[in-house]
């Protein structure tokens, strides 16, 4: 698949391995290899092995890199205190609308940003407009490669030869050229490898032949959702606040002079009260839940932003917008008729058993 899409370091070793390539956020990337379940239950179950390459990386270093991201995220850089430490956070508008959620590293005297593909312009526009001319941008050009399942650590470490059991979870470490983080998107866990391109598929190689599955998009959006974690332009946007994406923990209130972009509006909306939140839905009965599906609650109407069936529970599950105050039972109207639902908090899936607390 060409039509001006971007490939990755992978594009070949992924189409030698079967799969079948989608576009997505400006670039071709595999959609599944096979069976689409298969890989989700290949990493809930032992590891498997995705090529996330699309991600945007930036490097913000110089003396003026704390004080520019400590202004541009509504997280303080200044808790990572120690080489390697990772940091969930969001990047806001002046009205606390989230531009992204981003993964925000230390690394030496700079930090290292993981933001979306399909906010890379966004992101790093935002970034370069706000700096001064003591901190530094740069956009890397690097593989990125997720491995990921309870048996991940120890794929790698038979692969490589490289111990990682001291690497705790959201810490990164070094690895001559190659950046290995605790991190990732499953709710399992693993490390996403961040590596030159040139060594991407001999990574991937090794990988598999150590016992990876190869796994695509499809599989991963389903682990994400199983695991409660929400995807940008689906379940938040530039338009929804972190209050109203479940978020709220990542925003660090204090110091209270740090005056982060959309504090104030942020502030605002947490005195009154956020209109509308986002709930867990677990359907009872046959059906698909997808985003866009109407759902109705004593509280009022709202609508499915992602869902799916899940492999891993054997039902649908998705998040819905409602108004803040929603509970008990609700109902979707999937293809013209009303399935019954229940409103839930997430995470939908922790160890491989439901985890979700129904909302009465």
């Amino acid at each position: 698949m060409s039509n001006g899409y971007r490939k990755t370091a992978l594009h070949d070793a992924c189409i030698a391995a079967g799969a079948k390539m989608a576009p997505f956020a400006g670039w071709t990337l595999p959609l599944r290899f096979g069976s689409q379940i298969a890989e989700h239950r290949a990493v809930r179950a032992a590891a498997g092995v995705f090529d996330v390459s699309h991600m945007a990386i930036f490097d913000v270093g110089g003396a003026g890199a704390p004080p520019l991201l400590r202004r541009v995220l509504a997280g303080d850089v200044a808790r990572l205190t120690s080489e390697g430490q990772a940091l969930y956070t969001l990047m806001l508008n002046e009205s606390a609308g989230i531009i992204d959620d981003l993964l925000a590293y230390r690394q030496g005297d700079g930090y290292r940003l993981v933001a979306n593909a399909a906010n890379r312009q966004a992101v790093g526009g935002w970034l370069k407009h706000m700096a001064g001319s003591d901190a530094t941008v740069r956009e890397r050009d690097l593989a990125l490669v997720a491995l990921q399942g309870p048996q991940a650590l120890e794929l790698f470490e038979d692969a490589y030869g490289a111990g990682t059991d001291r690497l705790k979870p959201f810490h990164a470490m070094v690895l001559g050229d190659w950046m290995l983080a605790r991190t990732g998107y499953t709710g399992e866990a693993g490390l996403e490898i961040m590596l030159p391109n040139a060594d991407a598929p001999g990574l991937w190689s090794r990988l598999i032949a150590a016992g990876a599955a190869p796994a695509g998009l499809g599989a991963r959006d389903t682990l994400r959702l199983e695991a409660g974690l929400k995807l940008h332009g689906q379940d938040m946007d530039a338009d929804t606040t972190p209050l109203e994406a479940g978020l709220r923990w990542t925003v660090h209130w204090q110091p209270e002079e740090r005056r982060f972009i959309g504090r104030e509006a942020l502030a605002k909306q947490a005195a009154e009260g956020a209109r509308t939140q986002l709930f867990g839905l677990v359907l009872e009965g046959r059906g698909v839940l997808r985003g866009g599906q109407p759902v109705f609650s004593a509280a009022g109407e709202g609508e499915v932003t992602s869902g799916i069936f899940s492999p891993t529970l054997g039902y649908s599950i998705a998040f819905a917008r409602l108004p803040s105050n929603a509970a008990g039972p609700a109902e979707v109207l999937i293809r013209g008729k009303q399935h019954k639902a229940s409103l839930v908090r997430p995470p939908f899936v922790r160890g491989g058993r439901p985890a979700f607390k129904e909302l009465k």
